[in-house]
């Protein structure tokens, strides 16, 4: 009998089965390259990733291999804690951010983008600051899959659930339909005129941005949006007094294969990791072993990543 991955694999690009996703859902995914599901994430586990970021800004639990990031305009204005931290990543090996990253309900709609071998990539809780005026709260448009040296692209997938209710006003992801079946860009630092900028946060190089129709993806505690790597998104400033958190893992198959992207218009980011690398003195690596050391299999069976 064919199986059911098999049946749905001829009809849909984006997606390979519907374990969770049903028809209506997968002709979303298809036509978009986003789907947003619901309230798919307790509270219960979210407050607990929540009070965990806290901690780890505090110094009240030992870091391991999460790498905190500070926001580039409180680090020059002092603050400190979690007034200082803007992002906690590569968090796939603290047992409490761990339970987000394999919590099987989100899971089964992971496989049912990519398939059933599930490697997590990239993670991060997200802790989107009030903005003090310099804009450096935003992240600019840009597609994720610049960052990663692993094809095909469409065997990844992101997840990215809303911590708190998340609106306009404290800086929510939008996101430009359809723009998935596009090529990557090219992606550099924004002009220093519009704002600072944290690092690694690029912007897509792409004429008439403005003209883009964004979709403003304003989402309640627990809701998840799954998007394609090559997706237009980016998030705004976050104009509250508030602090607007998120939590995001990105999964692809594990059939998928390392890339050498020596000479594409990801040079630069490679080439950024590495000095990264180098000041944690680790040297003559490529850019592919941060991501051999940063990822983790999640369900099914390890291939080639």
């Amino acid at each position: 009998m064919e199986s059911e991955y098999a049946k749905n694999t001829s009809n849909y690009k984006y997606s390979i089965s519907d374990l969770a996703l049903t028809r209506k859902q997968q002709d979303f995914y298809e036509t978009n390259g986003y789907l947003v599901v619901p309230k798919l994430v307790p509270d219960y586990l979210l407050d607990r990733c929540c009070n965990r970021f806290i901690d780890l800004c505090h110094g009240k639990v030992p870091q391991n291999q999460i790498t905190l990031m500070k926001d580039v305009s409180r680090m020059k204005a002092g603050y400190q804690g979690e007034y200082l931290f803007g992002k906690a990543q590569d968090i796939l090996w603290d047992e409490e951010f761990y339970e987000y990253a394999r919590y099987p309900k989100m899971l089964d709609y992971i496989e049912s983008f990519i398939g059933p071998n599930v490697m997590a990539m990239h993670s991060m809780f997200i802790n989107k600051q009030p903005d003090i005026g310099t804009n450096s709260s935003r992240h600019p448009l840009h597609q994720d899959l610049h960052y990663f040296p692993f094809r095909p692209a469409n065997l990844i997938v992101a997840s990215w659930t809303a911590c708190v209710p998340i609106s306009i006003d404290n800086g929510c992801l939008y996101v430009v339909p359809g723009t998935h079946i596009s090529d990557l860009y090219p992606h550099t630092y924004p002009d220093p005129k519009e704002g600072e900028i944290n690092k690694m946060y690029h912007e897509m190089k792409i004429n008439n941005y403005n003209d883009y129709e964004k979709v403003f993806l304003e989402m309640d505690k627990g809701d998840t949006v799954f998007f394609h790597p090559l997706l237009f998104h980016g998030s705004g400033v976050n104009k509250t007094k508030g602090f607007r958190k998120a939590i995001s893992v990105h999964y692809a198959s594990s059939n998928c294969n390392y890339i050498d992207v020596t000479g594409t218009t990801q040079d630069n980011i490679k080439n950024e990791i590495i000095d990264v690398m180098a000041k944690k003195g680790i040297t003559d690596v490529d850019f592919t072993f941060a991501w051999k050391h940063r990822c983790r299999l999640i369900r099914g069976t390890k291939a080639n990543l």
